[in-house]
């Protein structure tokens, strides 16, 4: 591994180090303040985590909660994240309520001993995350990946399309040098030929088609679904169950709406994400909307995601996902 990524990956530790500290110095107070949200019986806030990309992005960009919710004298308050793996750590030390992420953070999280729970998820979009490589690269398939560097966000919903791709080029994971940075270091890196590949979702995934001429090696089509995950503190999805529910029937009303609308969905990811328009249209192409509880089948797909990780070594326990399954009251709601 050579020193331009040996340097990112100790800036990355080091930005994760202090944001534990900082995890642990607001912890105390972000519980009493959990204490006096639920004094009054309901939350005076909704706080949602969200990325650059999704049906919560473009939630955020048309307001329909914020009204809906300033009927029952609740706001909304919004916290852009660079990866689903930090918007889990928010949602563990509660600076967040509700968030979206990919499949592996959850598993990460769970191990961690994160207190979530899963609450709903989109449709499979194996199409919006893929491996990549630079437009001048002689790679021309995974298995050529064997002894190069990778770059990829540890944890992050891309680190199980890795897994899977290797092993069906017959390639071990640890013949490859995987280098974990976040998305916008990852790319810097490849681009300045310090790494080989990167591994990365939409719309980072289009942005690197349409602004570099990144070549795709393979994507997650007929390896992994890709399903988006929307997740709660446990908290705060058992203590107000019919809020939550209520956050999940404005996501699949922006569901249907967007799936209709591509050019004002494109538009308005542009003006959240600050995001040219052919790149989140690029990357609107290739989402699935329709929102849906989570069911049994989905957790057992997520249950042998949990089982590779910890065979990798990946994390550091085995997990039971079904532990994070929905709150009964939450269960309840949605089937009525």
């Amino acid at each position: 591994m050579n020193d331009s990524f040996d340097a990112g990956a100790r800036r990355q530790q080091r930005r994760r180090t202090l944001g534990m500290l900082f995890a642990a110095a607001v912890a105390a107070p972000l519980a009493g303040l959990q204490g006096a949200r639920a004094a009054g019986g309901a939350p005076r806030e909704v706080r949602i985590g969200y990325q650059k990309y999704g049906t919560l992005t473009l939630l955020k960009g048309r307001g329909t909660l914020e009204k809906r919710l300033a009927d029952k004298n609740i706001t909304v308050k919004w916290t852009e994240f660079p990866a689903g793996p930090a918007l889990l750590e928010g949602l563990n030390v509660g600076s967040i309520d509700f968030g979206t992420v990919g499949e592996a953070p959850p598993i990460f999280a769970q191990a961690a001993g994160a207190n979530l729970v899963y609450v709903g998820n989109e449709p499979p979009s194996p199409q919006s995350e893929a491996i990549v490589v630079p437009k001048g690269s002689t790679l021309r398939s995974v298995a050529e990946l064997k002894g190069k560097k990778v770059a990829l966000n540890k944890g992050s919903n891309v680190h199980f399309l890795l897994v899977k791709a290797l092993e069906q080029a017959g390639v071990d994971y640890r013949a490859i040098q995987t280098v974990y940075l976040p998305p916008a270091e990852a790319r810097a890196a490849v681009e300045r030929g310090a790494g080989d590949a990167r591994v990365i979702w939409d719309p980072f995934l289009a942005a690197a088609e349409k602004q570099l001429g990144a070549r795709v090696l393979a994507d997650g089509t007929g390896l992994v679904a890709n399903h988006q995950f929307y997740l709660a503190a446990r908290p705060f999805a058992e203590q107000y169950p019919d809020i939550v529910r209520t956050v999940l029937d404005d996501v699949a009303q922006t569901d249907t709406w967007g799936r209709s609308h591509p050019q004002e969905v494109a538009a308005i990811l542009s003006a959240q994400t600050g995001l040219p328009a052919d790149v989140v249209a690029l990357a609107g192409q290739r989402y699935a909307y329709g929102v849906k509880v989570v069911t049994a089948d989905v957790l057992r797909e997520q249950q042998k995601i949990a089982d590779a990780f910890h065979n990798l070594k990946l994390i550091p326990k085995p997990i039971v996902v079904r532990d994070a399954q929905p709150p009964q009251q939450l269960q309840l709601l949605a089937k009525e």
